[in-house]
């Protein structure tokens, strides 16, 4: 599995390159600033991007403009965001572009590897993965969706940090079957009907942290 990393400190880059390495992925390159981001992506087409938000020259959003940006170019680029903080208007752009794997974790939160070789899987394989703690940021800023019910947004959250069916129904304390209710009429309200093309449940977080 391909990758390519855009880090600026050189030892968190050395150490993505090997852990990721150790797990077989092949790193084809590792960047260190924005504006060698977008060309890096465009030229290998990468099969995951694990990328910082902010890098030189300003620091801000590069990171994150670069990943937006190759995904217009290359639909569907898997992109796993790492940040030392939570952007809200981009993050959300990038949540809410539909076709393919997202992920959003904090740096200093990741610090299992297995979960974060787990992650960067999960992404490339066109899901989510995203940090517990950006999901509660961008849920603060909006307006929950009226439909939903309290616990329905409860399972659309753990949802959203990536956790399959059994897992969210041990972190509630209710069966696997309740879960698969709560879900069923999750798509419903939020007007999410079977499909052969699309992944429902991808489309249901995304709609959710996007609207």
């Amino acid at each position: 599995m391909r990758v390519v990393i855009a880090e600026d400190l050189a030892l968190l880059r050395d150490g993505l390159t090997r852990i990721l390495e150790a797990f077989d992925f092949e790193v084809v390159e590792a960047v260190d600033n924005g504006p060698a981001l977008l060309p890096a992506l465009l030229r290998h087409r990468p099969d995951v991007a694990v990328v910082d938000v902010r890098l030189p020259p300003t620091f801000t959003d590069e990171g994150l403009q670069a990943a937006i940006a190759a995904r217009t170019e290359v639909p569907g680029l898997p992109v796993l965001v790492l940040s030392q903080h939570v952007e809200p208007l981009y993050a959300r752009e990038l949540l809410t572009d539909r076709s393919g794997g997202v992920g959003y974790l904090l740096k200093d939160r990741v610090s299992d590897v297995a979960q974060f070789v787990d992650a960067v899987r999960r992404v490339a394989a066109g899901g989510t993965a995203m940090d517990p703690e950006v999901v509660s940021q961008l849920l603060a800023r909006r307006e929950p969706l009226a439909a939903l019910t309290a616990r329905e947004r409860e399972v659309l959250g753990q949802m959203a940090e990536g956790r399959s069916n059994a897992a969210i129904a041990a972190r509630l304390c209710i069966t696997e079957k309740a879960i698969s209710k709560h879900i069923n009429n999750i798509f419903t309200k939020l007007d999410l009907p079977p499909s052969d093309d699309d992944n429902r449940r991808v489309l249901a977080v995304l709609t959710y942290l996007g609207g």
